[in-house]
């Protein structure tokens, strides 16, 4: 399926990132023996930006670039790009002029894309992550994304993690969607399949597995959208979200039962006993030690993602289609302690997902349709920063950003850093 995630962005016509460094065609030799110079050029850096008034909540359409400030690690840059997008209507105030150079190797230019008017949207589906109870609501959340959030002259693609097998391309063709969407099951774990699955001292591993899965494919999107510039790219990530470490307890009971160590005629009495006498087991208590770490495995791999989304200028968008959730199907035996942990975790990976990258998360509700007018409107009307980096320490690969206004009573959403691609790409 990554392969699939791959070809996303092909409609765009962005040729791919070079892997090769590539010296000017046909440049002769010099006579002397004195090394050449060659030069490089610095990277764009954009970067969104929502103003509202402080007081109504109404979108600002006429902010002038002299009335913006952004600053990079403290250090003031200068705005040479200011796009506006208000209405569905594109307005470029300011052009970005030739970047600048500087000593190295020549590098070839992107291309630009031909199309430049109207909305990005991909829908990414995590059906690893959807249970096949959630099959319904997610479908019905795909025809109100239909309804209200895409409009005529946006362009849109959708893939899937798993068993839905979705992979469509960028197209304006709404009917693509729509084909897609009798297409989505859900095929995540249970919490029955999670607590009777192998486990490992990293946690289930099914479970882990399939969140690789996940994360790799919507790294790979990420990558695919740093190609394309001057255009708001939404990323709608529908899922239940991510807990490395689920139910302990029920795992427990489900080892103490495999090990046969319920030597009582009493069931629930014996397996609460034996699953005492196993704790207290050295073995199991190291690997206990072990799969706790997994909070830290599921922090980075969050982070890792995010950084990506910045770095592209994506924006995540995280719903959980479960909706409001009180608690376990009636059919499901859980303990509540770990029910609640497992919400609460999995509420939280999606929160940062959003948070991070300047999004919104629709999570522990039921009014989808008030979530998604917030991101129409998010999405509709915004500028588009964008600045040639004059950062001192060019060894400092994430770097904080701040924007704001001279304009009293204005206020701004911006995201807050952006990662440079690391040299050794992961994955």
């Amino acid at each position: 399926m990554t392969a699939g995630a791959f070809a996303l962005l092909l409609a765009l016509g962005a040729p791919p990132a070079p892997t090769t460094i590539q010296a000017q065609a046909g440049a002769q030799a010099p006579a002397s023996s004195q090394p050449p110079t060659f030069r490089a050029t610095v990277d764009l850096i954009t970067t969104d930006m929502i103003a509202r008034d402080s007081r109504t909540e109404q979108f600002i359409a006429d902010l002038k670039p002299h009335e913006i400030e952004v600053l990079e690690d403290g250090v003031k840059q200068e705005i040479v790009s200011f796009v506006l997008t208000h209405g569905g209507r594109v307005f470029n105030t300011l052009a970005p002029p030739p970047a600048p150079v500087q000593e190295g190797i020549i590098l070839p230019q992107r291309r630009p894309t031909n199309d430049a008017a109207g909305r990005i949207f991909l829908i990414f589906i995590d059906d690893f992550h959807l249970q096949f109870r959630e099959t319904p609501r997610t479908r019905e959340l795909i025809k109100k994304m239909l309804r209200l959030l895409i409009h005529e002259g946006d362009m849109f693609g959708i893939v899937s993690t798993g068993h839905s097998s979705i992979s469509e391309q960028l197209t304006y063709d709404r009917q693509v969607l729509e084909s897609s969407i009798e297409r989505i099951t859900g095929g995540g774990l249970t919490p029955k399949d999670i607590m009777q699955g192998m486990a490992t001292s990293q946690g289930p591993a099914e479970l882990r597995h399939r969140a690789h899965v996940a994360f790799s494919t919507a790294y790979d999107l990420m990558r695919n959208l740093e190609k394309v510039q001057n255009r708001r790219k939404t990323v709608s990530y529908i899922s239940s979200g991510y807990d490395f470490d689920p139910f302990v307890e029920g795992r427990l009971e489900e080892q103490a039962r495999r090990m046969g160590i319920n030597d009582s005629q009493d069931e629930q009495g014996g397996m609460l006993a034996a699953a005492e006498r196993l704790r207290e087991d050295p073995t199991y208590r190291d690997q206990r030690s072990s799969q706790q770490l997994a909070a830290t495995d599921l922090i980075r791999e969050v982070y890792d993602l995010t950084k990506a989304a910045n770095r592209a200028n994506a924006t995540l968008y995280t719903i959980d289609p479960r909706g409001l959730i009180a608690g376990p199907d009636i059919d499901q035996d859980v303990n509540m302690n770990d029910w609640n942990a497992y919400v609460r975790e999995t509420q939280d990976s999606l929160r940062m997902l959003a948070e991070q990258t300047g999004g919104i998360a629709i999570v522990n509700q039921n009014d989808f349709d008030k979530g998604l007018k917030r991101i129409d409107n998010e999405t509709s009307d915004y500028y588009v920063l964008g600045y040639y980096s004059s950062n001192p320490d060019p060894t400092r690969r994430t770097r904080k950003i701040e924007v704001r206004t001279t304009r009293s009573g204005v206020a701004i959403k911006a995201r807050e850093s952006y990662s440079l691609r690391p040299t050794n790409l992961r994955r």
